[in-house]
């Protein structure tokens, strides 16, 4: 049966509409009939008006289907119930049905808020750059409006507080590029929506990439002590704190002194036995011409072997009892009557392996 649409006949014949439906027009009702073109020789500035008509009404129709898609494109979905936990089954039973998938505890959980807190930036961070790499197809089409959503109130509060710039140009970089071989794919139900909208918000990933480059860091107004006032074994235990190569690295171009103290070995020594295991270590070992370890290499070798060590201030937790899913200090009323030990802390791996079942 043929789709009863606004164009559902052939086109390019001429159809007439009777009483027992539409048939096609024979040559004999062409010849009762005036035909159009004898009819557009003798009327042709009104029929160059109908055609002109037709144009314009063509053109307002496509100017309001781009509207309409910069508009959905555009409107911000609430954040949801902000939920401070929320259950995690797996199965359907007779109380209830269906399971908790990966775009619906997305959607749930109060991510909006856990961005503004110091504490779980990193852990929601790295969260979106795992689903950008591999999770994001599986999210339904309300929870991919939700994950640029967040992702724009992610960047705003980067831009605005000066922070925590490279790990966000790291995680936009890796969305781009999935979402350039995810649109290509568009069509066998890679992603949801009108691939407009998602050229659209590829533009807003580049535009957001430019002013993340632009960035101007203010330089702190406080006449105070700094760091290169304190005295040099201070300035290594700060340094110790440091997690990351890359930040030792800058840390060093600051100035002459502190790029010597950057270079200490036993800096970069513990900095590999934090990040990785001494069976990793020991197949990566790299000697200088004095017979010295050069840790410093040998970082950045592993680094590009194996994965860093992850830590966070504040995770997801499960409760394994009752199969809640909790910040870890929303006070979650089954931690009270049960012994500690029921809940497991939840990096974003494991968060996402939750809902991969």
């Amino acid at each position: 049966m043929p789709f009863l649409g606004q164009d559902w006949r052939s086109p390019g014949q001429n159809w007439v509409k009777t009483d027992e439906g539409w048939k096609k027009r024979t040559a004999d009702d062409k010849n009762n009939n005036v035909s159009v073109e004898s009819f557009c020789k003798v009327n042709e500035p009104e029929c160059f008006n109908k055609e002109n008509l037709l144009l314009s009404l063509s053109y307002d129709m496509s100017a309001k289907k781009r509207k309409k898609d910069l508009m959905n494109n555009n409107s911000k979905v609430p954040y949801f119930h902000r939920e401070k936990w929320i259950y995690v089954h797996k199965g359907s039973t007779k109380e209830r049905h269906g399971y908790c998938t990966l775009g619906e505890a997305f959607n749930r959980l109060d991510f909006s808020s856990a961005i503004k807190d110091t504490r779980r930036f990193n852990y929601v961070v790295r969260l979106l750059e795992l689903i950008a790499k591999s999770q994001l197809p599986s999210l339904s089409g309300v929870a991919q409006k939700n994950y640029m959503n967040i992702l724009e109130r992610v960047v705003q509060k980067v831009l605005d507080d000066q922070l925590n710039v490279r790990p966000i140009k790291e995680l936009l970089q890796t969305l781009y590029v999935s979402l350039c071989g995810l649109v290509q794919d568009m069509g066998k139900s890679v992603l949801v929506g009108n691939i407009n909208i998602w050229v659209h918000r590829m533009e807003n990933i580049l535009q957001w990439q430019q002013q993340l480059d632009n960035i101007q860091i203010n330089r702190p107004t406080s006449t105070g002590m700094t760091l290169t006032d304190l005295p040099a074994g201070l300035q290594l235990n700060i340094m110790q704190r440091l997690t990351d190569g890359r930040d030792l690295v800058s840390l060093g171009q600051v100035c002459p002194e502190l790029g010597t103290l950057t270079e200490d070995r036993l800096l970069w020594k513990k900095l590999c036995q934090y990040h990785f295991t001494d069976r990793q270590i020991r197949k990566r070992l790299m000697v200088s011409e004095k017979g010295h370890l050069e840790w410093k290499k040998m970082y950045f070798k592993l680094s590009r072997c194996y994965p860093h060590r992850e830590q966070y201030s504040d995770t997801l937790h499960l409760c394994t009892h009752c199969h809640i899913l909790f910040w870890k200090d929303t006070n979650h009323p089954c931690t009270a009557n049960n012994p500690e030990g029921c809940t497991t802390s939840l990096s974003p791996q494991d968060f996402i392996s939750l809902f991969n079942f």
